[in-house]
This record gives structure tokens, sequence and C-alpha cells, in this order.
């Protein structure tokens, strides 16, 4: 399939591919090879308050991300 290119650096992805992708709206780009690849990206939406509260119900505080940091580090 044929894909053009805008003056502003646009593509549209023809109807038959976006088809087999429905829910997506985001493609990570990468050049390879002299092939430009996108690749669907599924993105969440995320409730900050939530995980705040999940981060305080477990009591994990900065000092305890710190120290995991340092195990993985170590390995």
């Amino acid at each position: 399939m044929l894909a053009k290119k805008t003056s502003k650096n646009q593509i549209t992805i023809p109807k038959k591919i976006v088809e087999k992708v429905p829910e997506v709206t985001y493609f990570d780009v990468e050049w390879k090879g002299g092939v430009i690849v996108l690749k669907p990206v599924r993105v969440y939406s995320t409730d900050l308050e939530q995980i705040r509260a999940k981060v305080k119900k477990l009591g994990i505080s900065e000092g305890s991300v710190e120290e995991a940091i340092k195990w993985a580090r170590s390995k």
C-alpha cells in the first residue's frame, strides 16, 4: 500500500491496516535497517491518588525504594 508524507511530516495509515488495531491510538516508531517500523502501544489511564494510597497501605517509603534500587543494582 502506498502512503504519502504531507508537508507537515504526517502520514495517514491505510484503513486496511488501522482496522487490524482498532483500539490503538499511539505507535512506537523505529528506524530499523532502512525500514520504518510502527508498533502499537496501549496506554492505560492511571489514578495517581489510587497509586499513592496503595503505596501507603503497603508501607513503601522513599527509603524503601532507594533500598530496592541499591539491592537490584548489586545483582
